[in-house]
């Protein structure tokens, strides 16, 4: 139920924001609003302002929406209204109405980034676990428990990295877009070093060589950074598993496994993964010493066999709250629509030329899941996943494909370059064209939805 009323929610917001902004720009630029609705299909509710021309309305499919203008290409007009027919308004004006529904998503995005940065939010300390053996983070010197306390994308100037988020931010915008990443790390943070800092040095991530086509699970195994530095330590045991079957218990400290010294978390759990038989596993229990024979489970997993103690596997990361004030929040929060915004491209120009995989694509069964795992998570997490949707939103309308606001927007950049609008004739190929895109994309994008699910 949380999923399908958070998914609702989002698209009702989504959706008038966008409407909207076409709806205010055009009562603006003097155009009579015949209709605003949230919604296709028969209206659950309607309603009229006083004083106003405009009927709003909610529809039964929360799937999209319009604004429907005076225009005298859709039926007759009446003489005495022809100077309010969106068809005779000046070509500025027409295009502005059109770009606005795009520009109040970006807009909306900016807005509820700036609300969660001005608000704070728990995220994990920028504290660096063990990275995976062969990975480009182990080649470059990382070994578990540095702090991150700058990072760069090569041409950039380094920043102070704020959290283990942020900088998960930075390390996909780099291998997707194809460039180097710059650390600045302390060494010896983590408690597999005692504690004790023992120096700040530089470290290069070559993250170019990756050719990235993914923003996915292996594309950080990779890089090899797969999440925060937590203790060594076996939580919650599910009943029946491998780790109860060998005698493991919540709180147990692993120290080693075979020969080879276990110093957090993420090694324990690597550890686990690429198990072929039973393990010797040294742990630390009330102050005792234990040898434990431990056979975790081998399993078929996106077409490798990994192994699986049915446990929970290290402590939860240190947290750190993060906060901006009111001008930094809101700077932040127009970067990141920005940055979010120019990596979609990106990604669209990749999948259109066969660089990236067209497994990027998402439809609504997966936003309907993000929404309501974001939702449960929190409100600070939701309105997140909301900026990166109403961003995503604002990107694809404006994409030239004849159906979309950006096509309208071609035919207007004809318009002003030839002095003559686009034919009918051409106008209803080229929606035709549109339409066949649009489907084709949908199509993926629900085949992926479904091939995640069933995955």
């Amino acid at each position: 139920m949380l999923t399908l009323v958070a998914f609702v929610v989002a698209l009702g917001i989504l959706i008038a924001i966008h409407e909207y902004g076409h709806y205010r720009v055009a009562v603006a630029c003097g155009v009579k609003v015949l209709k605003f609705s949230v919604g296709f299909g028969k209206p659950i509710y309607s309603w009229r302002l006083k004083n106003r021309p405009t009927e709003f309305s909610i529809g039964m499919l929360p799937l999209g929406g319009y604004v429907k203008m005076l225009d005298e290409r859709e039926g007759p007009v009446d003489p005495a209204e022809r100077h309010l027919a969106f068809n005779n308004r000046p070509l500025g004006a027409r295009a502005a109405i059109v770009a606005a529904g795009p520009a109040a998503n970006l807009l909306l995005a900016i807005v509820l980034y700036a609300v969660v940065n001005w608000s704070g939010m728990q995220e994990p300390q920028p504290v660096l676990a063990s990275p995976v053996a062969g990975s480009i983070a182990e080649r470059a010197g990382l070994r578990g428990g540095e702090r991150v306390q700058q990072a760069a994308l090569d041409g950039e100037t380094l920043e102070p990295v704020r959290s283990f988020e942020d900088l998960r931010w930075r390390l996909t915008r780099a291998a997707l877009g194809g460039r180097d990443v710059q650390l600045q790390v302390t060494d010896g943070v983590g408690e597999s070093t005692g504690g004790t800092v023992t120096a700040t040095r530089s470290v290069l991530l070559p993250l170019g060589q990756l050719n990235a086509a993914d923003a996915d699970a292996q594309l950080f195994r990779k890089i090899g950074i797969l999440g925060p530095w937590t203790q060594a330590v076996i939580g919650e045991v599910m009943p029946g598993g491998a780790a109860e079957k060998a005698g493991l218990r919540a709180d147990d400290v692993v120290q080693r496994i075979g020969d080879r010294a276990i110093v957090d978390g993420q090694q324990l759990r690597e550890t686990i993964r690429n198990a072929k038989g039973v393990q010797s596993w040294q742990i630390v229990r009330g102050g005792q010493t234990l040898q434990l024979p431990v056979a975790p489970e081998i399993r078929e997993e996106g077409g490798q066999s990994v192994g699986r103690i049915s446990a929970y596997v290290g402590t939860p990361p240190a947290m750190v709250t993060v906060r901006y004030g009111p001008l930094d929040g809101l700077w932040n929060g127009a970067v990141r629509t920005w940055e979010v915004s120019v990596l979609t491209l990106k990604m669209m120009g990749k999948m259109l030329i066969g660089e990236a995989s067209l497994k990027n694509l998402s439809g609504p069964l997966t936003i309907a899941d993000y929404a309501g795992k974001s939702a449960s998570i929190g409100w600070s997490a939701y309105l997140l996943f909301l900026a990166l949707i109403s961003v995503s939103l604002g990107v694809l309308n404006l994409l030239p494909l004849p159906v979309l606001d950006g096509g309208h927007l071609m035919y207007y950049l004809w318009e002003a370059i030839t002095g003559k609008s686009v034919s009918d004739a051409w106008m209803d190929r080229l929606q035709r064209g549109g339409v066949a895109i649009l489907l084709g994309m949908m199509s993926v994008a629900l085949f992926n939805d479904v091939t995640r699910l069933l995955g």
